[in-house]
């Protein structure tokens, strides 16, 4: 029996284990919103089409399962194009499907005319615009499977009489549409490898976004080697904050002992990560990269093997090969100096360090504090990045989602309605500067509409702050006119969405205010009023920055008399 275009993408969207499709209707969408309506796949109608296109980035994201949003005519699927980046450049399989005018209008200059292959050519590893209904199933299957082996977009533009265009044909071979498998390296590099590590003595191991699903590997070669683990943000959620062995981040979103460690070690491993700022590494070429992608290794530090393979089963393949080692004092001198941050750590968070000020560490602490074991943490980008990411305390059990290549501003709340999506009774938590939320506020609309139980901390400070601090690291004072802006209540916001809304201003509202919205049942906005003068530890803070930072300060005041 023939089908229309539409019925059969949406039964092969259907057959391969999609459960959403996130997006805003419209005239040429309308054959796929009916081919919706009659399958098991939830439409998740969004106020925005970029909150469609960071919904099924941050599904794909948490998952690694093809995720899906569509936008209509022009404006609909380019407003798609700018949340994409998220599935781009975190590479997270998305399907991206835009409507078109019917063909005959194409090339007249109609309205709403773009030209879409060429618009997602960026953003896209795939892209192509069906001309016929008898091209759909074989273009629909190369889409998928190019998101899925690429790790990224795949994008089809199908105008609205192709759409529902009759095919006798269906989509075929639907068991190779799904992720890659995981491959260990060849035998020769895991020998060199061996090699390399039994000459070393002091040894890091630097986990990223690839360790995912090799904790029990990784730990066993801790202990084999005596070697202290480190992580990429990327990477925080792989284990418990306190476990013995994790001794924190690197960068900005790190440790001075991860920071000493890295930069005085004989040999850093790096696991599935291509951690892109050169500066946190070491400089000497005492490096081994492990990773799939063959493209990466080596392009950060100077790196004396790259290995290609997948982190799990080429760490099971190395772990027999490795000679255990009993000298600990590298190890023990990292986890003493990691004890003394954790300690600086305590005393920037503790709610008591301030009568009338809540310190945006202390939002952080508290959020992870009573946060579900097992809850979703989606980071937005900002100063509120390093808040969140420095004084979180994850479980292990925990994930956490964000905008972590592309780094894009205003991504958080969108992400975290598509993770909720797929399981409603799970803790969704999205922590966003308020400059970030303010750009896709409209998104907690979809929350309440959908039932979407999302938890949304607001680090409230008015002002963008991570624009104030790169300004004044390299001596400029920062533009307070373009940089700090009045903000809504928040709160009151969340309530006329129908939504729960709670404000915390003082040091002693903040954790009733969380613990209440975390118990709410529903979508939920705590406004955590904070001071926009905060700044962020840094592990490798030098006297010339330091200097910059005064300086700046000195000409902020000077202007701000001469302003008057």
């Amino acid at each position: 029996m023939s089908k229309t275009v539409a019925e059969v993408l949406v039964e092969t969207l259907e057959a391969i284990g999609v459960t959403h499709i996130f997006g805003l209707i419209g005239d040429s969408l309308n054959p796929l919103a009916d081919a919706v309506r009659h399958s098991k796949i939830e439409w998740v109608g969004v106020r925005h089409e970029e909150g469609a296109a960071l919904a099924a980035s941050g599904q794909a994201k948490l998952t690694g399962q093809l995720g899906v949003c569509a936008g209509t005519t022009g404006p609909g699927s380019t407003h798609l194009v700018a949340g994409l980046y998220e599935a781009s450049r975190d590479h997270a399989p998305v399907l991206a499907i835009s409507g078109d005018m019917a063909r005959k209008f194409q090339g007249s200059d109609y309205i709403q005319t773009t030209a879409p292959d060429l618009l997602f050519r960026d953003v896209a590893l795939y892209t192509q615009t069906l001309m016929s209904a008898e091209q759909a199933p074989a273009v629909i299957h190369q889409a998928i499977a190019a998101a899925y082996a690429g790790r990224g977009v795949a994008h089809l533009t199908l105008p609205q009489d192709v759409m529902s265009a009759k095919t006798s044909a269906g989509v075929s071979s639907l068991a190779t549409l799904k992720p890659p498998s995981e491959f260990a390296a060849n035998e020769a590099d895991i020998a060199e490898m061996a090699r390399r590590l039994e000459g070393a003595r002091d040894i890091v191991v630097m986990c990223g976004n690839g360790a995912h699903g090799a904790v029990e590997e990784i730990r066993a070669l801790s202990e084999r080697l005596d070697a202290p683990l480190i992580h990429s943000v990327k990477g925080k959620d792989l284990m418990a904050y306190d476990d013995p062995r994790w001794m924190g981040g690197i960068g900005m979103i790190g440790t001075k002992a991860v920071y000493n460690a890295v930069m005085h070690c004989d040999l850093l491993l790096m696991l599935g990560t291509d951690y892109p700022y050169s500066e946190f590494l070491p400089p000497k070429g005492a490096a081994i990269q492990i990773d799939e992608r063959p493209q990466v290794l080596g392009r950060r530090t100077p790196t004396g093997l790259g290995v290609t393979g997948s982190v799990r089963p080429t760490l099971q393949r190395l772990l027999p090969t490795l000679t255990a080692k009993s000298d600990r004092r590298f190890f023990d001198k990292v986890a003493k100096e990691r004890r003394e941050w954790d300690e600086l750590l305590d005393r920037q968070s503790d709610l008591k360090r301030s009568e009338d000020k809540i310190h945006p560490q202390a939002v952080a602490r508290t959020v992870g504090d009573l946060a579900a074991h097992d809850a979703v943490f989606v980071f937005d980008t900002g100063l509120n990045t390093l808040w969140s990411a420095n004084w979180i305390r994850q479980t292990g059990a925990q994930r956490i989602i964000g905008s972590f290549n592309n780094a894009a501003v205003g991504t958080a709340l969108g992400q975290a309605n598509g993770i909720q999506a797929i399981d409603r009774s799970r803790q969704v938590i999205a922590l966003c500067g308020d400059g970030g939320f303010n750009m896709l506020m409209c998104e907690f609309l979809t929350a309440v509409h959908h039932k979407l139980p999302v938890k949304v901390v607001v680090y409230n400070n008015s002002a963008f702050g991570l624009i104030t601090l790169e300004a004044e690291s390299v001596g400029i004072p920062a533009f307070h006119k373009g940089i700090d802006f009045p903000n809504p209540d928040f709160a009151a916001f969340a309530r006329a969405c129908g939504g729960h809304g709670f404000t915390a201003r003082k040091p002693g509202e903040l954790k009733a205010a969380i613990a209440a919205a975390l118990a709410a049942d529903g979508p939920a906005i705590i406004d955590a009023v904070v001071p926009a003068d905060e700044l962020p530890n840094v592990p490798n803070l030098d006297l010339d920055k330091i200097s910059k930072v005064a300086l700046a300060k000195v000409k902020e005041a000077v202007l701000s008399v001469t302003d008057g």
